[in-house]
């Protein structure tokens, strides 16, 4: 039986229970992990530390997290938890993508991983034209030479680019 405040509450339901504890065990893994990644020195005084300020906002947000799942007026997941759950999983399927993108660029260099992967992420978000597909190309294409010729970003050269004869493999090293 709902109490009158989980029936009053104003807020759309589903998912909150899970975000809260997700991002409870979040800000906690941060806590936990800070020494590691920030420093205490002996001679500063506390406000001059690299360790605390980071460590108050930590200890903010896992407090307002806790603070937030004690409040909550219902503490059981329901169908409608489940479906919005997964739909944020959904999400780390692009970063995974972005993942295997990034892996690949050193072995099979900028252009040819841009080229293969921009049409590829097209394809997966539903656009299926031809249409489509030559526009990522082109704009994969576009991508490339604006960071690459224009912008002079360094980026490491693929490894099969040492298969290229001498001439063509400084070319594509500096430029693609």
């Amino acid at each position: 039986m709902k109490s009158e405040r989980a029936r009053r509450f104003p807020a759309p339901r589903r998912g909150q229970l899970g975000f809260t504890l997700a991002f409870c065990l979040f800000s906690a893994l941060l806590i936990a992990n800070i020494s590691g990644q920030t420093k205490w020195f002996d001679d500063l005084n506390l406000f001059a530390q690299p360790r605390f300020w980071p460590l108050v906002g930590l200890l903010f947000m896992t407090g307002c997290g806790l603070a937030y799942l004690y409040y909550l007026p219902w503490k059981t997941f329901s169908a409608d938890d489940k479906s919005e759950a997964l739909r944020w999983l959904g999400a780390l399927e692009y970063a995974a993508w972005f993942l295997v993108y990034v892996l690949a660029v050193p072995i099979i260099g900028y252009l040819p991983a841009t080229l293969v992967f921009m049409p590829a992420i097209v394809w997966r978000l539903g656009y299926r034209s031809s249409r489509y597909m030559w526009l990522s190309v082109v704009f994969g294409l576009a991508t490339v030479l604006l960071f690459k010729t224009f912008l002079s970003v360094k980026i490491p050269g693929g490894m099969i680019y040492e298969f290229l004869p001498n001439g063509m493999r400084s070319f594509f090293l500096l430029n693609f």
